[in-house]
């Protein structure tokens, strides 16, 4: 069974950054989105960025902030978050999608890793 480990939550600073990371774990196959969702107290999971085939799609109030980087021979996803808030905090998931041969899709979460924006 694929799974999906994220990396590098912790407590930063307003405007300070941090860079999340996401391997799966399995090499045997490329997915074919990889991506990052967030989950902040009291809210419901909203889409932050997402690396598909045709490019990247990130949550407009992100852009410039945050960006998205897939390292394809490692099948793992990166989230690079800069000049952080405190409305970033939330708890983060990794999220990867395939469709198999058949035409038969597969959705992926990691377990999130808690990021936390306070001086």
């Amino acid at each position: 069974q694929v799974q999906l480990v994220e990396s590098g939550g912790g407590l930063v600073q307003p405007g300070g950054s941090l860079r999340l990371s996401c391997a799966a774990s399995t090499t045997a196959f490329k997915f074919d989105i990889m991506g990052w969702y967030r989950q902040a107290p009291g809210k419901q999971r909203e889409l932050v960025a997402l690396r598909t085939t045709a490019g990247t799609t990130t949550t407009d109030s992100l852009k410039g902030r945050f960006t998205i980087s897939r390292d394809y021979a490692k099948n793992t996803v990166a989230l690079q978050m800069n000049s952080m808030m405190p409305e970033d905090t939330a708890v983060y998931y990794c999220y990867a999608e395939m469709t198999d041969y058949e035409g038969r899709e597969y959705n992926y979460w990691g377990q999130g890793t808690q990021v936390t924006v306070s001086s």
